[in-house]
C-alpha cells in the first residue's frame, strides 16, 4: 500500500464481528481506513504497538447519569466521561435525570448540551424523558434529535421540585403511541410501584430497614409484572421498548418470548447483576445499593447463561453516583441511602474478566452486547460499535495479562465510591481512542483535551454505512 496513515495499530489481536484475528489497523481522518494481516509496508505518522494485547471496539455505555444541569456536584460530564474513557468506553448516552430540570423539554436539552460541549472526553448523546404532563414535548424533542425516551414505572426518587416523575399507565400508553409515530423508542425502568412501595412501607413499619429487607421489598415479581404490562403496551401501540437494567432470568426469558412473536423489544442488564449478589449488597453496604436490587447467586449465574445464549442485547453500567454523604451518613437506613451504583469505569473490564477469562465466552459475543447492541439501539451502527473499514476509529486496547486490584486513587469519577473497590480485575484497559485520537493511556491517564462530540441526529436521518 502507498497510502500514509495518520495512525496505525500493529500486532494486536483484533476483535471483529465474527471472531478475533492478528491484524493491523490503519486510521485516516478519524476513520478506520484499512484492516490487514500486515501493514508493515505502509507509512504512518504514529504507530501503536499492540503486541500481546487485544484491540476491541470501544464500549458504548447507553445508560449513565451524569446529573447535569445543577447536580454536577454529583458527577458532571468532565469527570463522568473521564471515568468512561479510562474504562474503555468511547461513547455514551446520558439519562434525563437526575439533573434539574430533567431533560423533558427542548429548553432543558439545550441547557444540558451547553454544559456537555467541550467537557466530554468521549462522544455522547442524550436521552429524553417521558413523564406526566409533558406529552406535548415529545415531538419537539424528537425534532432536536432525541430518539430514546426514558420512563419509570416506579418512583425514581431524586431531589428538587422539578425532579423526574414516574408515569401512570395512561401517560405511558399515550406516550408510546406518540413516540412510535415519531420513530423513536421508550426505555423503561420496569418495576411495579404498587408492589414495591407497599412492601417497602411494610418493612419500615416493622423496623426492617437493612439490606436484606430492601431486597425483599423489590422482588422479582415486581419486575415481571411491569415487564409484562410494558410488552402488552408495546404490542398494542407498535412502540419499540428497551428494558433497562433487567435483573432476573425470568424477565429476560419473558422478553425473549415476546421478541420471538414479533414484539419490538430489547433488553439490557448491567455488570453489577453479573458480578455481585444480594449477599454482596449486605456486606458492601450502600455502595452496592441499586434498584432493582442485586439478586441471588443462582440468578447471577442464570444471567450469564442467557448472555452465552444470546438472549440479551445490551450491557450498560447504569452509573448513578451521588455525594458520599447520601450513601454513608450513619443516620440513614439502607432504605434511605441513595440507590445507585457508580461503576462506569469498570464495566468493560468486569465483562472481559468474568465473561471471557472466567467463562470463556468469545470476545466478539461480548462485544455484541457492549458495543454493537448499544450502537444499533441508538442508530449509531455501523458508524460506531464495530471495527470495520469506514467506521469511526473508536478503539480500546486491553492487556489480558495485567491483573490489578482497584483502589480509589485509580477512579476518575468525581466521588471515589464504587462497590468494586478492593476487587481484583483479570485484565486492564491500557489505551482508549475516540475517532483515532488517544483520550486515555494507562501511563498518562485521561488526556486534558476533551475530544467528545455530540451524536444527536433526527430519528429518521439516514444511517452512515462504512
Amino acid at each position: 500500500m502507498n497510502q500514509v496513515f495518520d495512525r496505525m495499530i500493529r500486532n494486536g489481536q483484533v476483535v471483529l464481528p465474527d471472531g478475533t484475528y492478528p491484524l493491523d489497523i490503519g486510521i485516516i481522518g478519524g476513520k478506520i481506513a484499512a484492516i490487514s494481516e500486515s501493514l508493515a509496508d505502509s507509512a504512518a505518522h504514529d504507530v501503536l504497538d499492540a503486541e500481546g494485547k487485544y484491540v476491541l471496539p470501544g464500549m458504548i455505555d447507553i445508560h449513565v447519569h451524569f446529573n447535569e444541569p445543577n447536580f454536577g456536584h454529583w458527577e458532571g460530564f468532565a469527570t463522568g466521561s473521564a471515568a468512561l474513557a479510562a474504562g474503555g468506553c468511547t461513547a455514551y448516552a446520558d439519562m434525563p435525570l437526575n439533573g434539574n430540570p430533567p431533560t423533558v423539554t427542548p429548553e432543558a436539552l439545550a441547557l444540558k448540551g451547553k454544559l456537555a460541549e467541550g467537557n466530554s472526553a468521549v462522544d455522547y448523546t442524550f436521552w429524553g424523558g417521558l413523564v406526566p404532563g409533558k406529552l406535548d414535548q415529545l415531538e419537539k424533542m424528537a425534532a432536536e434529535g432525541i430518539r430514546g425516551f426514558k420512563a419509570f414505572m416506579s418512583n425514581p426518587g431524586g431531589e428538587g421540585e422539578g425532579r423526574f416523575r414516574e408515569v401512570d399507565d395512561l401517560t405511558l400508553f399515550e406516550g408510546m403511541k406518540i413516540i412510535s409515530a415519531l420513530g423513536g423508542f421508550v426505555a423503561l425502568h420496569a418495576e411495579s410501584d404498587a408492589i414495591t412501595s407497599r412492601l417497602a412501607e411494610q418493612a419500615v413499619q416493622e423496623g426492617r430497614t437493612d439490606a436484606r429487607a430492601f431486597v425483599l421489598s423489590r422482588p422479582v415479581i415486581a419486575e415481571l409484572e411491569a415487564v409484562n404490562k410494558a410488552i402488552l403496551f408495546s404490542e398494542q401501540t407498535g412502540c419499540e421498548v428497551h428494558f433497562v437494567h433487567i435483573s432476573s432470568v425470568e424477565a429476560v426469558e419473558l422478553i425473549d418470548r415476546a421478541k420471538k412473536r414479533g414484539a419490538k423489544v430489547t433488553v439490557e442488564t448491567c455488570p453489577h447483576y453479573l458480578l455481585l449478589t444480594e449477599e454482596d449488597m449486605a456486606s458492601i453496604g450502600p455502595a452496592a445499593k441499586c434498584a432493582p436490587p442485586l439478586r441471588s447467586a443462582e440468578q447471577k449465574e442464570g444471567l450469564w447463561r442467557l448472555v452465552a445464549e444470546g438472549k440479551l442485547d445490551v450491557i450498560a453500567s447504569d452509573h448513578s453516583p451521588c455525594p458520599p454523604e447520601l450513601k454513608f451518613d450513619e443516620s440513614l437506613s439502607f432504605f434511605e441511602a441513595w440507590g445507585g451504583i457508580a461503576g462506569a469505569q469498570s464495566s468493560l473490564e468486569i465483562m472481559l474478566g468474568e465473561g471471557w477469562v472466567k467463562r470463556e465466552i468469545p470476545l466478539h459475543k461480548l462485544i455484541d452486547l457492549l458495543s454493537v447492541g448499544p450502537a444499533k439501539r441508538f442508530g449509531l451502527y455501523p458508524q460506531k460499535g464495530l471495527i470495520a473499514e469506514g467506521a469511526d476509529a473508536d478503539l480500546v486496547i486491553v492487556d489480558p495479562n495485567r491483573s490489578y486490584t482497584l483502589t480509589d486513587d485509580q477512579l476518575w469519577q468525581r466521588h471515589k465510591v464504587s462497590p468494586y473497590l478492593g476487587r481484583e480485575f483479570a485484565c486492564k484497559v491500557t489505551t482508549t481512542l475516540v475517532r483515532g485520537v488517544t483520550v486515555y493511556t494507562e501511563e498518562n491517564g485521561v488526556y486534558a483535551a476533551k475530544q467528545g462530540k455530540l451524536l444527536l441526529k433526527p430519528v429518521n436521518a439516514p444511517q452512515q454505512t462504512p
